[in-house]
């Protein structure tokens, strides 16, 4: 009989590439969200988790052999993070607490665990870089820290494995999404050609110049489910980047030309999208509207806001792989590629013209 995963979170990012993957692989794929999810091959399970009593409901009828939990709530101070995020994890493992055998459980968090969360980024005594999985938590408030808690005493009480998995920006498709730079540089790219403004690299110098890594969504995917399907993978927190690194310096050229476009020189000086982009609005709901396109909402393709904490970090941030490499996980993608692959399919699919 073919396995059965439940995937919270399925309409964003990281879920919706773990879906199709599973999919593939001859995976029943329950897919949970507030909305229901409309994909090809995903039974959908409309839940909104922080009502416990309506989660547990939805999920009453569903054993999964293994759960990837991709989902989160962004509020204004971390403690409404915690506060929510904690309380979700709590509601969607104690509604699967009642069948009471084995499975797998895998949480995607992210390398916040070790910048810290959006009030505190990036401050204070960091690890030394690149990140390794046993330097352990920060002294500081993180929503990831209660949902890796809350994980590990559902796991206690109930006897599953768990895996814990920490991705730096990722690279991947979907519409509506919270933290999504491939799309937001696709829909900046296609507003500077369409008004002859520069293709200007909004960030820090130090991002401009130094070292840096990303991850594929579809990477991503391949590892969730390897450390399901893998005993020695099992209750272990792994880093997971494409392996490449790059500066953005050559990076940006690359994406410039991809849209056509030469790449503005950088002279060090910030330029946050979530200032460059705030009036384009009506801009590319003409572009939308011209060209046929199915979003012409902008704020529904680009998370300027994520874009700009990541690109205008002023530290170094860059990860290590060793600990998944020794393990047996071998996936690498390179980075270039996988914005080239984005953009084909935002093309493909009407998203940018």
């Amino acid at each position: 009989m073919a396995k059965t995963a439940l995937v919270a979170g399925v309409t964003g990012i990281n879920g919706n590439a773990i879906a199709r993957l599973l999919i593939e692989r001859g995976w029943q794929v329950h897919g949970l969200s507030r909305s229901p999810a409309r994909m090809d091959g995903v039974q959908p399970v409309p839940a909104d988790l922080q009502d416990a009593a309506a989660t547990a409901e939805a999920l009453k009828d569903i054993d999964p052999d293994a759960v990837f939990v991709t989902t989160w709530l962004r509020r204004d101070t971390e403690a409404e993070n915690i506060r929510v995020n904690g309380s979700m994890m709590r509601n969607l493992l104690g509604g699967l607490s009642k069948f009471g055998r084995p499975r797998h459980v895998a949480l995607v968090t992210g390398l916040k665990h070790y910048l810290g969360p959006f009030e505190a980024y990036g401050r204070g005594r960091l690890p030394h870089t690149p990140f390794r999985e046993n330097q352990g938590r920060l002294d500081v408030a993180n929503f990831y820290y209660a949902q890796e808690d809350e994980l590990f005493e559902a796991a206690a009480r109930d006897g599953f494995s768990w895996s814990v998995h920490r991705p730096h920006t990722v690279i991947g498709m979907a519409v509506g999404n919270a933290m999504n730079m491939g799309t937001t540089l696709a829909v900046y790219a296609t507003l500077c050609r369409e008004t002859g403004r520069p293709f200007v690299f909004p960030g820090s110098a130090v991002q401009w110049n130094g070292l840096t890594d990303m991850t594929d969504a579809d990477l991503l995917a391949e590892h969730l489910l390897w450390a399901a399907d893998t005993k020695s993978a099992h209750d272990e927190a792994f880093n997971v980047v494409n392996e490449d690194v790059f500066r953005w310096r050559w990076m940006w050229g690359r994406i410039a030309h991809w849209f056509g476009l030469e790449p503005a020189p950088f002279d060090g000086t910030p330029r946050p999208l979530e200032g460059q982009l705030s009036g384009d609005a009506d801009v590319w709901r003409g572009i939308a509207e011209r060209e046929g396109l199915v979003e012409p909402d902008l704020s529904r393709l680009a998370s300027p806001w994520h874009t700009d904490a990541d690109l205008g970090r002023p530290i170094e941030v860059l990860t290590d792989m060793s600990k998944r490499r020794i393990l047996g996980f071998t996936g690498y993608r390179q980075t270039d590629a996988s914005f080239f692959d984005l953009f084909e399919r935002l093309r493909a699919q009407r998203l940018i013209p």
